[in-house]
Parts: structure tokens; sequence; C-alpha cells
């Protein structure tokens, strides 16, 4: 199972420089379609991580549901390039499947770790990651950036995408640094947060969606994805 688990990160790169090479084109269907088999290929990085525990745990299940989610998501902001006229449809969509991910995440690492922390780890957690979620949006203007319509629920979305980078790293504080799936995670967390930055001043900004922005998205995002992925072996 390491093996094929391996194959498969090496397929997803392959397919991810497809995938940049058609969405730079154009967006199109084809290129969804390339996005979508690199989506499959990190979700079946992370079945074969799990395959590869003698017993699969609930939390290995809970970080598969969250990309799957991940799956879901991509599927759904694409979607909206594709039929602009359900443009908004897409978009909550996105924002609600990758906001799901998110809570699984966090769910899988309070099952195997939560008794690790005291109750304040938790609370000083919840409280930076609402703060970063809250100050990303409301800075906008100063980052000239502007959220629009979809405010609301990138104010909803912001403290969860933070929540799930900062747990890991406080339950790998709280265990000494000596839980390797907390560590792979939080390395995973940090490239999902620069995705995300970068895909604020793309969706939102001005003069923010050339070719090395949109290049430097993907290859956070994906890397982001792969790594939590394979944080799976060490659960």
């Amino acid at each position: 199972m390491l093996y094929l688990t391996l194959l498969s990160c090496a397929l997803g790169a392959a397919a991810l420089v497809k995938y940049i090479w058609e969405k730079l084109r154009a967006w199109s269907l084809r290129a969804l379609l390339w996005k979508s088999f690199v989506s499959c290929l990190f979700i079946a990085t992370g079945f074969f991580a799990l395959c590869c525990q003698g017993a699969v745990p609930m939390a290995g299940l809970l970080v598969l549901g969250g990309l799957i989610c991940g799956l879901l998501g991509d599927v759904w902001l694409d979607l909206k390039f594709v039929y602009p006229d359900d443009e908004q449809l897409y978009t909550y969509a996105g924002f609600l499947a990758f906001a799901a991910g998110h809570i699984l995440y966090m769910a899988a690492m309070l099952i195997l770790f939560g008794g690790n922390a005291k109750p304040r780890h938790f609370i000083i957690a919840a409280l930076v990651s609402l703060a970063l979620g809250f100050v990303t949006v409301l800075m906008g203007p100063v980052l000239k950036l502007d959220y629009g319509k979809y405010r609301n629920i990138s104010l909803f979305y912001g403290p969860l995408l933070f929540g799930s980078t900062v747990l890991s790293a406080t339950l790998a504080f709280c265990t000494g640094f000596s839980e390797p799936f907390l560590t792979v995670f939080c390395f995973g967390g940090v490239l999902f947060l620069l995705s995300d930055l970068v895909l604020c001043g793309t969706y939102f900004g001005k003069g923010k969606d050339r070719p090395i922005d949109l290049i430097l998205n993907y290859v956070f995002y994906y890397g982001a994805q792969f790594v939590i992925a394979l944080s799976l072996l060490f659960i």
C-alpha cells in the first residue's frame, strides 16, 4: 500500500501540471475534469495511506472525509466559471464544502489528541482562529480586496480555515511535538492558508489573477491536500 500511496502522489503531480496548463489556456469543462482527477488522486493517496494501518481508526475516516469535501469544493468552485449564471450558488457550495472539511479535520484531531490539552489551550486556539479569520476579511479594504456579497460567508469560513491549522499546532505543542501526524498535518495546513491567501487576491482583488498567482494557488492548495493525505501514514 505504501507503493500505491507514493504512486498516486506522483501521478497527482503530473496531472496537476496538465491541469494548470489547461486552466491557464481557458476556463473549460476539460480543465474541470483534470482538476477533478487531481482531487481524486489526493483522495486515493489518503485512502492508500490509511490502508497502511493495521486497523482503520475513526479519526482517519474523518480526515478522508475532509479530503472528499475538498474534491466537492474543487468541483463546485470551478463550475461557477463553466456556468456563470449560477456563479453565486456554486461559490457558496464551494465555501461550505471546504468549511465541512476543516470541521472534519478538527474533529479527527480532537478524537486522537484532545485529551493531551487543557481547556485553556482550546480557548486560546479558538480565539486566535477567530481573530485571524475576522481580521483577514475585515482588512479587505486595506488589502484592496472586495468580498462583496461573499463577505458574510468569508467571515464564517475564515476562522474554520485557520482553526484546523492552529489546532494542529496547539496539539503538537501539547504533545511535545512527538506526534508525526500533527506535525505533517500542520505543514499541510500552512500550505492551505497560503493557498487561500493567494485565492483571496485572485477572487476578490484586482490585478491579482496573473498566471503566477494562479500557479501559486494551485501549487499551495494541492500541495496542502497531498500533505494532509500523507499525514494518514502516521495516524
